[in-house]
């Protein structure tokens, strides 16, 4: 079988070359992503290996199908950049990595929310110049605090399951209420009252139709004043621009985004400048 793996990296190569040495599969890199500009790369292969930014959308699903791709082995969770009917249509099957570490995500998401409360990367700074004032780095306590999780997948479960060691009080919406966190004591309510009563809202859903930009100008106009957001999920959940006139505006008092919608172009670049 002869697999073309498209946005690789140095560290991919290694890593599958090293994965593949006692198989009988045949992997070709190419550093470009899929898209339609790229698609005719794939001429004379069984399968292909995408990433997150690669455009697997219905022009380039045809011509994959033309050109004898049967599977798109995903090297990431995510498969909004896949349209998944016409895949299924076009008999090509589409795998994607079941679960990332939940934990790690998890607690990055809540490294955000430390960060951007006690000002840490301030203080930082701050003391490398040889400044020890705390004016403006003043924090406030998690413990109390209402803490909205959207999404209770694997990441949002170990989130939620995080703050209520903080002792915070954790509100949860999903379209499907994990049981493991009615137990543990947080409270399944709508988007309306997570939006109204949360100090602090974490995104941990997929993007979909229904998620794009659900944080914009109208659903930020419902929360509290001072609310801090995070999202460490895609990008395209949050309205980035509307978001950051919030900010300026200080409807929202702390946003940290892990992921941008626009981030394509910069996604994983490492400066080669020392």
């Amino acid at each position: 079988m002869k697999v073309a793996v498209f946005s690789s990296k140095t560290y991919d190569e290694q890593t599958l070359t090293k994965g593949n040495v006692y198989s009988d599969i045949e992997l070709h890199f190419f550093e470009s992503r899929l898209s339609a500009e790229t698609v005719s790369l794939t001429t004379g292969f069984d399968a292909i290996s995408c990433f997150v930014n690669d455009q697997i959308n219905q022009s380039v699903l045809e011509q994959l199908s033309k050109n004898g791709i049967k599977s798109i082995a995903l090297r990431c969770a995510g498969y909004n950049n896949v349209d998944l009917n016409v895949a299924n249509k076009l008999g090509i099957s589409v795998y994607h990595v079941p679960d990332y570490s939940p934990e790690s995500v998890a607690e990055h998401a809540v490294a955000l929310i430390m960060t951007l409360n006690r000002k840490t990367h301030r203080a930082y700074h701050r003391v490398k110049e040889g400044n020890f004032s705390l004016e403006g780095l003043m924090g406030f306590n998690l413990s109390d605090k209402t803490v909205g999780c959207i999404g209770t997948g694997r990441i949002g479960q170990a989130f939620a399951k995080i703050m209520k060691g903080f002792g915070c009080r954790v509100l949860c919406t999903d379209i499907k209420p994990n049981q493991t966190l009615i137990d543990l004591g947080c409270q399944y309510v709508d988007l309306q009252t997570l939006y109204e009563q949360s100090n602090i809202i974490s995104l941990h859903c997929p993007l979909t139709e229904e998620t794009n930009h659900l944080i914009n100008k109208n659903s930020i106009e419902k929360m509290l004043d001072g609310v801090m957001i995070i999202n460490t999920s895609r990008g395209a959940l949050v309205n980035a621009q509307e978001a950051i006139d919030a900010l300026y505006s200080e409807k929202i008092g702390y946003l940290g985004l892990d992921v941008y919608e626009q981030e394509g172009a910069l996604f994983l670049k490492i400066c080669q400048a020392l």
